[in-house]
């Protein structure tokens, strides 16, 4: 018989190694925190179950089998399984029970035994290796042969308080420390792949996190933030209530487009808005500010312009992702679950200096900077809206009318591309104009035209598409941005060639 049960109660859960090396204090801290987590974790999913500690372990029951992805997400775990319980009389009767559960598993196939017991020496029924030499005999007629090394089939056992727990397979959790033994930081996020992995880093680290966004485009760009934040604050973050800030930058972004240097834009924003991140941890008593900065990443990210942009506050400045490379951000967002959302978001940024400096000067931002009004990005912190994101539903805010998949026939198409990208391919019916400009320009337009915006992903044309809204035009964005127009467009030819 094989030894899985069909419908296992148990759920073994393994700490993170890093728990069992904390004084006794603190490592009852963070296990009595975790417990709370696993308890809101399963109170999520609607799943009533008795939690159990002990010193290395954490024991769920009962637990539907389906229960052990929820579970696997709880920081503090390093791997789970599910068990079957049973009791026995010593270690011949241990062995021979085993071996009925686990003869028809590993029948002609190669095997191991990995047994534990947990315990003092002076208390433990048997050794380890006892059990483990003991079923072995008993398995091995079934078997093709014993494998240490690279087995087909790893029995286990897991002893503990005169209970065996027998099982086969564990799942990988997330390790880490229990989320919120590490107080409270703030994340800026802006919807891409880097800040919401760097915010998961730190949320494995034990840190609770609220987010701040400055919002540069639009009603789109912040529900597709929102997206991704929500999926950090329901899969990750049991235990805590996320708030997500959004804060409206577009005004601070414009005053710095009409009054600093062009090379130093990008500077400049990422220092406003590190102060008005610092003006939300003084209001939410967070110690830190965590970013998705990756040294050399992009022409903002060099030593020199992390440097500048890190002295516009005195605040903790967290950056988990400095040293990573983009696949390995990718891989992990993947796992996170937050990859296909911030495929869709992608980076967003309304500016894009053509020669954005790389080696900034402190004076020469600071310079810059006294051009600045500092009553928008106040003006910006006190307006901030405040979401509960467990509780939020994204999509609630979207405009449901504001996407478009076609051209219709008379309408004005409008790319907003840079030149370079709109010379690689173009609709040829569309508009060149840059982004800023029809941002300008939009109070001017004629109302009597309708109007489809279009751009490399669909951020900026969104935007775009709700200004136009807000100034009483018809205007979309067309959906999926410029490689969606151009399947549509030569679709379009191909079918007019078959008829």
């Amino acid at each position: 018989m094989d030894a899985t049960p069909q419908e296992p109660r148990v759920a073994l859960l393994r700490l993170s190694g890093e728990l069992s090396t904390k004084a006794r204090a603190t490592r009852s801290r963070f296990l009595a925190q975790l417990v709370r987590n696993l308890r809101d974790a399963l109170a999520a999913e609607g799943v009533s179950a008795q939690v159990e500690r002990s010193h290395e372990r954490v024991y769920v029951r009962p637990v539907p089998p389906e229960t052990l992805d929820v579970l696997a997400r709880v920081f503090g775990v390093q791997s789970l399984s599910l068990v079957e319980r049973v009791g026995f009389a010593g270690v011949d009767d241990l062995a021979a029970l085993c071996a009925e559960r686990f003869r028809g598993a590993v029948r002609g196939r190669s095997f191991a035994v990995r047994a534990r017991v947990v315990g003092d020496r002076e208390t433990r029924p048997f050794a380890a290796r006892d059990l483990e030499r003991a079923l072995g005999t008993l398995l091995l007629p079934e078997a093709r042969r014993v494998d240490l090394s690279s087995p087909e089939v790893t029995v286990r056992i897991e002893v503990h308080r005169g209970v065996a727990h027998l099982f086969r397979d564990a799942v990988r959790g997330p390790g880490g420390l229990p989320l919120g033994c590490e107080g409270r930081a703030v994340a800026l996020v802006s919807g891409g792949f880097d800040s919401a992995v760097a915010a998961w880093q730190l949320l494995r680290r034990g840190v609770s996190l609220d987010y701040v966004f400055c919002n540069l485009g639009g009603r789109t760009h912040e529900v597709g933030t929102l997206r991704v934040a929500k999926v950090l604050a329901e899969r990750w973050s049991y235990g805590q209530r996320p708030r997500f800030f959004a804060l409206d930058f577009r005004p601070v972004v414009q005053q710095l487009m009409e009054r600093c240097a062009p090379r130093l834009w990008q500077i400049v924003l990422k220092r406003e808005m590190l102060r008005a991140a610092a003006r939300i941890a003084r209001a939410t008593r967070a110690r830190a500010i965590a970013t998705g900065e990756s040294l050399g990443q992009v022409s903002s990210q060099t030593l020199a312009n992390l440097a500048v942009i890190s002295q516009a506050t005195d605040a903790l400045l967290l950056r988990p992702l400095v040293g990573a490379h983009k696949e390995e951000i990718i891989a992990l967002a993947e796992r996170i679950g937050t990859a296909p959302l911030s495929a869709v978001v992608g980076e967003y940024c309304a500016i894009v200096p053509r020669r954005p400096a790389t080696a900034a000067r402190l004076e020469d931002v600071l310079r810059e900077e006294e051009k600045l009004d500092g009553g928008a990005v106040e003006q910006a912190v006190r307006n901030a809206q405040r979401i509960d994101l467990r509780a939020f539903d994204p999509d609630a805010k979207l405009l449901a009318d504001l996407e478009i998949d076609r051209v219709p026939p008379g309408a004005t198409l409008v790319d907003v591309r840079t030149r370079e990208e709109f010379a690689s391919w173009r609709h040829p019916d569309a508009v060149r104009i840059d982004f800023a400009e029809a941002l300008r320009a939009t109070p001017a337009l004629p109302k009597e035209r309708e109007y489809v915006i279009v751009c490399e992903l669909g951020l900026k044309s969104a935007h775009l598409a709700e200004v136009m809204r807000e100034a009483g035009l018809r205007a979309w964005h067309f959906r999926g941005g410029t490689r969606a127009l151009r399947r549509w467009h030569e679709g379009g030819r191909a079918d007019a060639r078959l008829r």
